[in-house]
């Protein structure tokens, strides 16, 4: 029996029978791909396509020195992990893409087809990927200017000011004190975060501060993402329900203003003090997607896409990945990393002629902890249609039936494997994350 081209390349791919020099001998021009940011989209993007078409000339731009993770931040903030053990190198990707370019795009020209760094230079692309995440929309909480920003933390963009320090706050914290949280209204970054931080900020409490409680101000109608879990966890684990609770939960308050002077965040509904506040603002797409005009979803907030290649359906030979799309797809890391390998296997049949995979799938898994020895997750299998042009949740995905502590094992099997997969991580590296 004989295959079809297509299916041999992709077979003979995963078994390594194609080898670099045998594609570099088909002599074809090295096309050119710029990415911007080198999160678990752009970085796995970078990774994959060097794999699969060795010949395209990749520059990938970021402008941090070292990757930090977002998921399991969460443990941070909780004093269950340290900023370092979610806190990686980038020399792995430095050896594989052509350039590694440490500085911010601020201008692009899709007519001309490059891209500006704020440090002056310039680089031509065949193909962009922008991957450069979400843009908080501070300007929609009145009061959360750049003074109140350096005492109010939203810690959604993991990095030592963030999530380092909002941790320190929670330790200075008094016994009896409040810590307060205001999640926006969906779509946002990571849907079951805000519950888990919920759940590791009270697992916290508990043992190191048994008076305090925490006020969650839930700009959504109720919990938007493994909603019995996680009320399971918190009945159990935290009094969730009774006179005792640690947790008080108030849907529907939309924040719209905060006080950093009195400490005190206002809904629609309360006026909410606490002695730490993390306030998280909505969201949406990227900036630098707007730059192009590639922001035309939901109201201008996100960006549709072609999901046979991730290309921007307003902007030609410009592919969006992660957080910035217009979907029902998660925006999680498991996503971002996905449709990075779908992109770029998609350049690569692009790069030499043929069409990309016209029914791809893609899958995403997401662990939450309910606890410092529990957790739990939610796989879902996508897979495009292409009569509605949209993607389709496929049999086969599932959520945990209860939080174990097996699924806490797994939990940090699953971040180990994302993080040595996105970054292209040395076998043996020696990971110290001890949650």
């Amino acid at each position: 029996m004989s295959l079809p081209r297509r299916d041999f390349l992709r077979y003979a791919t995963a078994a390594g029978i194609l080898t670099a020099s045998s594609r570099a001998r088909a002599g074809k021009a090295r096309p050119k791909v710029v990415i911007v940011g080198a999160g678990y989209g752009g970085a796995a993007c970078a990774r994959y396509l060097k794999l699969w078409e060795p010949r395209v000339e990749i520059t990938l731009i970021e402008p941090n020195p070292r990757f930090v993770s977002c998921p399991m931040s969460n443990t941070v903030i909780a004093g269950l992990n340290d900023m370092e053990d979610i806190t990686f190198p980038y020399d792995s990707i430095k050896a594989v893409v052509d350039h590694f370019v440490a500085d911010s795009v601020v201008a692009i020209d899709p007519g001309k087809r490059s891209v500006t760094t704020a440090g002056g230079k310039q680089f031509a692309y065949d193909r962009l990927i922008l991957a450069a995440g979400i843009e908080l929309r501070f300007d929609q909480i009145k009061g959360y200017d750049a003074a109140a920003r350096k005492v109010i933390k939203h810690a959604w963009k993991a990095s030592p000011d963030q999530t380092g320090v909002l941790r320190r706050q929670l330790e200075a914290m008094p016994d009896g004190g409040v810590f307060t949280m205001a999640i926006p209204m969906a779509p946002y970054r990571c849907p079951p975060a805000p519950y888990e931080r919920i759940s590791l900020v009270a697992n916290y409490l508990k043992k190191a501060k048994p008076r305090s409680k925490i006020i969650v101000l839930d700009g959504n109608q109720d919990i938007i993402a493994k909603k019995e879990l996680f009320l399971t966890a918190w009945k159990k684990h935290y009094g969730y329900g009774t006179d005792n609770s640690l947790i008080d939960y108030r849907p529907g308050n939309v924040a719209v203003a905060v006080d950093v002077a009195a400490m005190k965040v206002t809904s629609e509904f309360d006026d909410v003090k606490g002695d730490v506040i993390n306030l998280v603002p909505p969201m949406r797409a990227a900036a630098l997607t707007a730059l192009i005009g590639a922001r035309t979803g939901d109201g201008g907030n996100w960006c549709p896409v072609d999901y046979r290649s991730f290309e921007s359906t307003e902007v030609p030979n410009v592919h969006i990945l992660g957080d910035s799309i217009l979907s029902n797809l998660s925006k999680a890391a498991a996503l971002a990393n996905n449709s990075g390998k779908l992109c770029a296997w998609a350049l690569s049949e692009i790069f030499n002629g043929r069409q990309p995979d016209p029914a791809p799938v893609l899958t995403s898994t997401c662990y939450s902890a309910s606890s410092d020895h529990t957790a739990f997750h939610v796989a879902t299998v996508f897979r495009y249609n292409p009569e509605d042009k949209g993607m389709d949740v496929q049999p086969g995905g599932g959520v945990s039936s209860e939080e174990s502590e097996k699924e806490l094992v797994y939990m940090r099997g699953w971040a180990r494997n994302i993080w040595a997969d996105t970054l292209g991580l040395p076998k043996g590296y020696r990971f110290t994350n001890r949650f």
